[in-house]
């Protein structure tokens, strides 16, 4: 179990809960030193006084305030420690409220709650309880190195887990951040769904959500050690060029979607999936008769030619079967239109 990182209590109405603050997180990233190039000698940062321009020991060194450039004003910790507030070694529970009413921009760091010996087990499990049963979290008051903050308390498994809060003046105003506006279409908003629907899952469980980077950067330094090329990096695909059919670019992530998880040919054996819809279309003006082109009255001439010399054949044929007699008989001469 990590070490304790803040002693104090919960205070909640007239009950106390000692604890012990632990971090509930980890951090694995790969550190990295400074070093002279030449010799491989380690770089660090020395503490050095500006009026002495001589490097001094931790216990020469406090901290204090800079009126002015000349003027400081010393704060020790005990002064802080001193403090006259309710909160310097207590989580002073003000309000319960639903998760869903705080910002998630407001929650930061989480820390786990530690119940502090057998008589905090019982006040420490009847709020865990309260907590999980009413389906809200707490809002509380502490203060931690030198300033006062705001907390969330929430209930993770067994434990009671503290979110450092950031006061509402310390979230920045980011209307000068919004778009100009825009019209977005109804089938555009149904084509966004439904690609969310596509990537919904259950868990965060998968080689989505592994770090990738870090376990590149560890097979950097391995390769590097053992005087070994690089492992070389995979081939980028081709960057498609801008797209300006907003529905077209959501029917290509749709079916993305779906090839990345198995889904193409296949019928009801994943997850279901919406097809995007088709953008309406505009009522087509009534038909008119279309007038004839050039083009068209030469290509009729050419089609009643053709009619009339087959006419003419078939013509030829018949009377070279009609008795030799006939043949002789003179034809009426046609009328000019």
């Amino acid at each position: 179990m990590p070490r304790s990182i803040w002693s104090g209590a919960i205070s909640f109405g007239l009950v106390t809960v000692p604890i012990h603050v632990v971090g509930a997180t980890e951090d694995h990233s790969i550190r990295f030193h400074r070093y002279h190039l030449a010799d491989q000698g380690r770089i660090r940062t020395r503490k050095v006084c500006e009026l002495e321009d001589r490097e001094v020991r931790s216990d020469e060194i406090g901290k204090g305030y800079e009126l002015t450039r000349t003027q400081i004003v010393p704060v020790t910790d005990e002064d802080l420690r001193e403090l006259p507030l309710p909160t310097a070694k207590a989580i002073e529970i003000v309000a319960f409220v639903p998760l869903d009413s705080v910002d998630p921009i407001r929650i930061g760091d989480g820390y786990y709650l530690q119940p502090d010996g057998q008589v905090a087990a019982k006040p420490y499990k009847l709020l865990r309880q309260a907590l999980a049963r009413s389906a809200k979290v707490a809002v509380a008051r502490y203060a931690w190195s030198g300033r006062e903050r705001l907390g969330l308390l929430r209930v993770r498994d067994e434990a009671i887990v503290l979110h450092a809060m950031r006061w509402p003046d310390e979230i920045r105003d980011p209307s000068s951040l919004t778009p100009p506006p825009v019209e977005v279409s109804e089938e555009e908003i149904e084509g966004a769904l439904a690609l969310m629907d596509t990537m919904t899952r259950d868990d965060l469980e998968g080689d989505e959500f592994r770090d990738a980077y870090t376990e590149a950067v560890a097979e950097l330094i391995e390769a590097k050690r053992e005087h070994k090329a690089p492992p070389a990096a995979p081939e980028r695909e081709e960057e498609p060029g801008q797209v300006l059919d907003l529905m077209a670019a959501l029917q290509e992530s749709v079916s993305k979607a779906k090839e990345s998880r198995g889904e193409s040919g296949r019928d009801g054996e994943h997850a279901e999936v919406h097809e995007l819809p088709r953008p309406k279309r505009k009522a087509a003006a009534k038909k008119t008769p279309a007038k004839n082109t050039p083009a068209k009255k030469a290509s009729a001439k050419k089609a009643s030619a053709e009619e009339t010399s087959a006419k003419k054949a078939s013509a030829a044929k018949a009377s070279a079967k009609k008795p030799a007699e006939k043949k002789t008989a003179a034809r009426r001469p046609r009328r000019s239109a």
